[in-house]
C-alpha cells in the first residue's frame, strides 16, 4: 500500500494546480466494514455518527466534525460504532504538476514529454486529520458542492462547473489555513486560524461573562476588523451570533431543570435583559422559554442523587448509564446504548453488553454525543462532570452506594419500570431470606465478617456499603465488625485503613478479595505471610475465604442474584 510522500519533497505549491473531479454522499454501517481504495486525491468529512476509521496503518477515532486526506493509492476503511450509521462526503480531486521541476520528482505519473503531469503525492500538511472544531463553514461548503452536483437544470454547464471548482478551492483554503502558520506584520509565528480557534474555546468556558469582540481580537493579537472576517471564515458566523446560539444552547439545558426562575437562567448563561433573552430564545426554538421544558413530550419532573431536578423522558429508550452497577437495569429489564465497559468487563452479565457502545472512563463526551442519547445516568457526584455532560442530554446523577432496594426504585421510577422493580425486590428478598436459613446451620448467629481488598499498589481498603460486603450483612447473615459498622453508617462504599489496623476491623470470619493488578497482588501475597495475618483468630481457625475480586466485588441486582448460590457454596465446602 502506497504511503504519502514526505512533503520535504513536494514540488513548489504554486506549481501544482487542484482539480475538483467528484463529491459523493456515503454512509456505512457497523455490518458492512469494507477496505475502499482510493485511486484519487480524496477528502473524507464526517458529517454523523461516530466510530474508527483505518488509513493505511494508521487508525483514527472519527465524530462528525473530522475529517481525513488521502493520496492516490491508499485505501480507507470506516468502521461505524456498533448500531450506528456515519455519513461522510468523500470528496476527490486531481492535482496536476506544470514545472519541469515537479516532474522529476519520483511520485509523478510517468511523463517524458515535458506537459503537465498527474502529481501523486502529498499535497496536504500534517497531521493527515482535521478537526472543524465548533466550526461549520467547511461542512456548509461541502454540503452547497454536493447540492450544486446533484442540480438537474443544466448541471454540466459552463457556469455551475465553474461554481464548483470555486467552492472546492475554498474549502481547500479552509483546510490549509487550519494547519498553516500566517504571520502577523511584527513577524511573531503566531497561527491566525489557530489563535481565532482558542478564542472559541475561551467563549465556551466563559459564555456567561461580559464578552466583547474588542476583547476576543485582543486575545488573538489581531484588529477587531481581521478577527470578525477570520471568525465568520471559521464558523460561518458573526463572533457574538455565535456567542448569543452558544448562551441560548445552555440556557435549553437550565431550562428543563425544574423550579429555577427564568430571570436566574437568562443571568446564569449571560444575558442581564430578561426580555432580550425571551426574544432571542424564540427566534431561535420557536416558543418562549417559558413553555420550552413543557414542551418536551412525555417528560417528568425528578430529583436526582445530587439535588438536581431535571425534567427526563417518561419512557428513555437511549440510555447511557455511566457506573458500576450497570446490573441493576439489567435486572428492570431495561436495556443501555452506552457505558463504560472497563467496569464490566469481568463481570457475571458480561455477555449481555454486546451492543453496549463503550464511552470511556472517564467519559469520552464526543462518543457520548455520537450516540444521541435521550437519557444520561451517571453514578458521580462531581459537579464539573456533571455540566461537562448535561449540555448533551438530559442527566442526572445516581447513588452507586446506595441499598439495593433504594437504587432499584429510584431506576423504576425513573424509568417507568416501578412494577418490574417491586417484582424483582420481592423475589430476592425471599430469595435472600431462603440462602440464609439454608447457611444457618453452618453461621452462629451474631458472627461478624469483614471484606478486604488491596487496590492502587499497597492501599488496603476494607469494603462497606458497595461490592462483595453487600451481600454478606443481613439479619439473618453476618454483621459488621464494629469499626465496620461505623464506615456503614457514614454510607461509604469502602474505607482505606492501614494494614496495621487489621486486626481491628478483622470478623469472626475474613473474605479476601484477589486482585487482578501485580501492584496490588505483591501486598497481598506479603501480608498473607506477616506474623500479624497469621495472629488473626479467623486465619487460625481456617474461616478465612478467597474471592476472585473483578467478578464478586459489585453490588449491582445481577452480581446479588448470582451470589445466592455462589456464596453457599464458597462457605460449604
Amino acid at each position: 500500500m502506497n504511503q504519502p510522500s514526505s512533503s520535504v519533497n513536494a514540488p513548489p505549491p504554486n506549481s501544482l494546480l487542484f482539480h475538483f473531479k467528484e463529491i459523493v454522499l456515503a454512509s456505512e454501517s457497523s455490518d458492512g466494514l469494507t477496505s475502499r481504495p482510493s485511486s484519487d486525491h480524496c477528502l473524507l468529512m464526517f458529517i454523523g455518527g461516530a466510530g474508527k476509521v483505518d488509513i493505511g496503518q494508521e487508525q483514527y477515532v472519527f465524530h462528525s466534525g473530522h475529517g481525513y486526506w488521502l493520496t492516490p493509492g491508499e485505501s480507507y476503511r470506516i468502521a461505524p460504532l456498533e448500531g450506528t450509521v456515519s455519513e461522510y462526503y468523500k470528496i476527490t480531486f486531481r492535482v496536476i504538476a506544470m514545472s519541469l521541476e515537479a516532474q522529476s520528482d519520483m511520485t509523478l505519473a510517468e511523463n517524458a514529454t515535458g506537459m503537465p503531469s498527474i502529481y501523486l503525492g502529498s499535497v496536504l500538511p500534517e497531521p493527515r486529520e482535521y478537526v472543524i472544531s465548533s466550526s461549520s463553514k467547511p461542512i456548509q461548503l461541502a454540503e452547497e458542492l454536493f447540492y450544486s452536483t446533484q442540480q438537474t437544470i443544466q448541471p454540466h454547464s459552463q457556469t455551475s462547473a465553474l461554481r464548483q471548482q470555486i467552492m472546492f478551492q475554498e474549502l481547500l483554503l479552509l483546510w490549509q489555513e487550519a494547519h498553516v502558520p500566517i504571520k502577523h506584520s511584527d513577524d511573531s509565528n503566531l497561527t491566525l486560524p489557530a489563535s481565532v480557534e482558542s478564542t472559541l474555546t475561551y467563549m465556551e468556558k466563559h459564555y456567561e461573562k461580559p464578552i466583547t469582540v474588542k476583547q476576543l481580537a485582543e486575545q488573538a493579537n489581531v484588529s477587531i476588523w481581521q478577527y470578525s472576517q477570520l471568525f465568520r471564515k471559521i464558523t460561518g458566523k458573526k463572533p457574538l451570533h455565535y456567542l448569543t446560539e452558544l448562551r441560548l444552547t445552555h440556557a435549553k439545558r437550565l431550562l428543563l431543570e425544574c423550579k429555577r426562575p427564568l430571570r436566574e437562567i437568562a443571568r446564569q448563561v449571560g444575558f442581564s435583559d430578561e426580555y432580550y433573552f425571551n426574544r432571542r430564545f424564540r427566534q431561535m426554538t420557536g416558543v418562549p422559554p417559558g413553555q420550552y421544558a413543557l414542551s418536551a413530550p412525555g417528560s417528568m419532573c425528578v430529583k436526582d442523587w445530587t439535588g438536581h431536578q431535571i425534567h427526563i423522558p417518561r419512557q428513555a429508550s437511549r440510555i447511557i448509564y455511566h457506573g458500576e452497577t450497570m446490573g441493576d437495569l439489567l435486572a428492570l429489564g431495561a436495556k443501555a446504548i452506552g457505558g463504560s465497559l472497563r467496569l464490566s468487563e469481568s463481570s457475571v452479565y458480561k455477555h449481555r453488553l454486546g451492543n453496549v457502545t463503550d464511552v470511556g472512563l472517564p467519559l469520552d463526551t464526543r462518543l457520548i454525543s455520537a450516540l444521541d442519547p435521550d437519557l444520561i445516568i451517571i453514578a458521580n457526584s462531581d459537579e464539573q462532570e456533571y455540566e461537562r455532560v448535561a449540555s448533551i442530554a438530559p442527566t442526572v446523577t445516581f447513588n452507586s452506594f446506595a441499598a439495593l432496594e433504594e437504587r432499584l426504585r429510584t431506576l423504576g421510577a425513573w424509568l417507568g419500570k416501578e412494577r418490574e422493580a417491586e417484582r424483582w425486590l420481592a423475589t430476592f428478598a425471599a430469595r435472600n431470606l431462603a440462602m440464609w436459613n439454608q447457611l444457618s446451620a453452618h453461621i452462629t448467629a451474631g458472627e461478624t465478617a469483614s471484606v478486604f481488598i488491596f487496590d492502587h499498589g499497597d492501599r488496603l481498603f476494607v469494603m462497606g456499603m458497595s461490592g462483595f460486603s453487600s451481600a454478606l450483612y443481613h439479619p439473618h447473615g453476618f454483621q459488621p465488625a464494629e469499626p465496620i459498622r461505623k464506615v456503614l453508617d457514614e454510607g461509604l462504599g469502602f474505607a482505606e485503613i492501614d494494614p496495621n489496623e487489621l486486626p481491628d476491623y478483622a470478623g469472626d470470619r475474613i473474605f479476601m478479595l484477589v486482585p487482578t493488578a501485580p501492584d496490588s497482588k505483591q501486598p497481598l501475597e506479603y501480608m498473607l505471610n506477616s506474623p500479624l495475618w497469621l495472629s488473626l483468630p479467623a486465619v487460625r481457625q481456617g474461616r478465612v475465604y478467597f474471592v476472585e475480586a473483578d467478578r464478586w466485588n459489585w453490588s449491582d441486582a445481577m452480581t446479588r442474584q448470582k451470589l445466592l448460590t455462589a456464596l453457599p457454596k464458597l462457605l460449604i465446602h
